[in-house]
């Protein structure tokens, strides 16, 4: 069996606030007719450059070799092209299709993914969301800017079944970041947390989610407000160009320190964990090298008693992706989810993912276990302008 092309679709979502303007979906066929589906996340260019590079890097490395090579590969990406570090744009290429390339290799052995990353280890994977304002609502202001909106909110959460919520209490993120909090802000953000707390109790685990916004000292000073909360986590605390950085912060507060969204391969994530800067993994699939380099980056993590937590805010084959990884790894705690994955999350599938009562059960298809429903994704074309992620234009 050999790859024979690949097709990109650049999907535009319906609901901006779940998962970011547009998706990135890859389809990959073999020689033989069987065909896998991968997605991409988080690369800073607009998907039309994105998608003629999509094209170069598989004709490059891919037309006409053999699909279960994946370590090879890895290797003629990662270091071919004479970079051999980091580089969130090839691997978060490389992400979506070595994702197809798993999905290929399932559908040919006939067994899920995660069974042939060492089987099956948890037959259903606790799940939180973020927290978001309705629907049907204008903007998700509604929630973020009013403590009492978002405890009313939580509890609707609850209700629903979920066990973890996140929100960033710290806003904005800018590209100007990091700083220092004002006061103002470190007041509201004890404030919102607090007002959460008292309405969820000790039913539901509280996520901070920021996004590298402050300074490690600045970090601190907000860790010692949020510590009476006993959030779960306290995520991106700092940028991720500064790990020492972020160590310092992980010292320094009760709070565990989670972050890996904005990091890529194994050696990124060794340098987290040999300055023991970090206790939960956020792997992004669409971005971090792939499910295999995932695979790695968990079992080094659970050398250091680590944990690993996949980060989504983008497509739901990435969180396909993020099940299958989950499903096999010891050390998983929970996964991030666009709500219940309804909504266009479920309509772009053939089949949605399985949702109940805050957990998800993993699927027994073979492969990544979802197909990506073709007629949806070509009937909401991305004509806008504006990239998938961004951070804001002035300073806070």
């Amino acid at each position: 069996m050999k790859l024979k092309d690949i097709k990109t679709f650049v999907v535009g979502n319906t609901s901006i606030h779940r998962g970011g303007p547009y998706w990135v979906f890859v389809k990959v066929t073999t020689d033989t007719g069987i065909v896998g589906y991968g997605e991409i996340y988080g690369v800073a260019f607009h998907p039309k450059a994105l998608t003629a590079m999509i094209d170069d890097l598989f004709d490059r490395h891919f037309t006409g070799a053999d699909p279960f090579k994946i370590e090879r590969h890895f290797r003629h990406v990662y270091s071919a092209g004479f970079s051999q570090r980091p580089d969130p744009t090839v691997m978060g290429i490389f992400s979506g299709i070595e994702m197809a390339l798993w999905d290929i290799i399932g559908k040919a052995l006939d067994k899920p993914v995660y069974e042939l990353l060492g089987g099956q280890v948890h037959e259903r994977l606790r799940s939180y969301t973020y927290l978001n304002a309705p629907p049907e609502a204008a903007s998700n202001k509604e929630v973020y800017d009013d403590p009492d909106a978002a405890a009313e909110r939580a509890l609707e959460y609850l209700a629903q079944g979920f066990t973890a919520l996140k929100f960033d209490p710290a806003r904005p993120y800018t590209a100007f970041d990091p700083r220092q909090l004002s006061m103002e802000t470190l007041d509201f953000a004890d404030r919102y947390t607090a007002r959460v707390r008292e309405a969820v109790g000790a039913r539901c685990d509280i996520l901070i989610g920021t996004h590298g916004e402050m300074t490690p000292s600045g970090a601190l000073r907000l860790a010692r407000r949020l510590e009476p909360h006993d959030p779960l986590w306290f995520e991106e605390p700092t940028p991720p160009d500064n790990i020492a950085g972020m160590a310092r912060v992980a010292a320094g507060t009760r709070i565990p320190v989670a972050t890996g969204e904005r990091l890529t391969t194994k050696y990124e994530f060794a340098d987290l964990l040999r300055q023991d800067a970090a206790s939960i993994l956020q792997m992004n699939l669409g971005r971090v090298g792939g499910l295999l380099e995932a695979k790695k980056i968990a079992s080094m993590g659970e050398a250091f008693h680590a944990q690993i937590a996949p980060h989504l805010f983008c497509g739901p084959i990435v969180g396909a992706a993020n099940i299958q990884l989950s499903a096999c790894s010891p050390n998983f705690l929970i996964m991030e989810g666009i709500e219940q994955w309804g909504g266009f999350h479920a309509e772009i599938l053939t089949t949605p993912i399985r949702w109940e009562e805050g957990y998800i059960i993993p699927p027994t298809a073979p492969g990544l276990g979802v197909e990506l429903n073709e007629a949806v994704a070509e009937a909401h074309p991305y004509d806008g302008t504006r990239l998938q992620l961004r951070m804001g234009d002035e300073p806070a």
